[in-house]
């Protein structure tokens, strides 16, 4: 009887552990097929397809429209996914989505709102740099090279190409006999997010004419570009000009409360009659193709249109790229008579009405 009795539990015992490692491997069975389903359809398909998600549209809806569109493969997991990690409130509107996106990228495009794709990196362009030093930023983030940016940049057929896709924003004024680089001042300052680890720089530069389309452009058009100086008459600058303006307050101002001063200068000089030479260093540097703390005595007599102490007026073309504030005193000057600035070690800025009162200003507080 103990024999039977002792037989008959470990029968039992076996086939509870049987049926435990049954449900063991169902679940791990199941565990990697939920991973699995989660992952993009077609990784390497980036090509997007719209998806109109109406207002009641239920997860289910949701989900057949996705598979039938050949988004997700499977509309139950998807269901699944995210009945378990409790998603939904979904946005009504229309989605550009693809087939490599994954689970937990396409719900959060359909609860925000918007197309939702994690950042790879972010490159940040500081204010009042040059194309050059936009192309090492270039190749410290990316595997662009510095020189090969440079030189796809400054190619006349690609500048045109951009011109094409941003046609308000690159005028003909950029392809002018003495322009140094045609895209100098247009890639705006900011910090960029990209979700490709490999962007092309096709890609890079669109993306920062698309930001100075966005933020310089409509500033200038707010006031049609013109600029009021302290006579009370009205200049207009196109856009290019605009620029280019804006660059020599970034390159000269130490700090925000001076910039609209500084504006002032400049526009003062050029409405002098004669008009009075800008007599701005960093154009000369920029003329030079050099980066330095000093500008010499030597320099100031290289012979470039963008050397603004042998030419009158604004140089060819902007000489860095300038931030909001910089361009909001152009356009917004203070009025002021001021016609010398300098500024002293600390980067303190001083003005002045007249030559000796400037000189008086130079000798107090830079020669000695």
């Amino acid at each position: 009887m103990k024999d039977a009795k002792s037989a008959s539990r470990t029968i039992t015992a076996v086939i509870i552990g049987l049926v435990l490692l049954g449900l063991i491997a169902a679940g791990i069975a199941g565990f990697f097929y939920l991973s699995a389903s989660q992952k993009p359809l077609d990784p390497a398909n980036k090509e997007t397809t719209k998806i109109d998600v109406l207002p009641g549209e239920t997860a289910t809806m949701i989900g057949d429209k996705l598979e039938k569109n050949h988004i997700i493969k499977s509309s139950d997991m998807f269901k699944y996914y995210l009945k378990f990690n409790n998603i939904s409130n979904f946005q009504a509107g229309s989605y550009e989505l693809s087939p490599s996106m994954t689970f937990k990228q396409i719900s959060k495009s359909l609860q925000e709102g918007k197309v939702y794709v994690p950042v790879a990196f972010k490159m940040n362009v500081p204010e009042g740099i040059t194309i050059d030093q936009i192309a090492a930023i270039v190749e410290k983030n990316t595997s662009i090279k510095a020189a090969d940016f440079e030189k796809q940049v400054n190619d006349p057929d690609f500048v045109k190409k951009m011109q094409k896709k941003h046609p308000k924003l690159i005028s003909d004024d950029v392809f002018k006999e003495n322009i140094k680089r045609p895209l100098e001042g247009y890639l705006y300052p900011a910090t960029y997010e990209f979700t490709e680890k490999n962007p092309t720089i096709e890609e890079i530069v669109d993306k920062m004419l698309t930001a100075t389309q966005d933020n310089a452009f409509p500033l200038w058009d707010k006031y049609g570009g013109i600029v009021i100086n302290e006579a009370g008459t009205n200049k207009r600058l196109s856009f290019h000009e605009f620029l280019t303006f804006s660059s020599l307050v970034e390159r000269e101002a130490t700090g925000l409360t001076d910039r609209a001063k500084i504006a002032s200068v400049f526009i003062n000089r050029m409405e002098e009659n004669p008009p009075m030479p800008l007599q701005t260093d960093p154009t000369v540097l920029y003329a030079l193709g050099r980066h330095k703390e000093v500008t010499y005595e030597d320099d100031l007599k290289v012979d470039s249109p963008y050397n603004t102490y042998q030419n009158t007026g604004l140089p060819p073309g902007p000489i860095a790229t300038s931030g909001k504030a910089s361009m909001e005193s152009v356009l917004n000057p203070a009025q002021t008579d001021y016609l010398y600035f300098l500024a002293d070690s600390s980067g303190k800025n001083y003005f002045s009405k007249t030559l000796e009162e400037h000189n008086k200003l130079k000798a107090e507080h830079i020669d000695n």
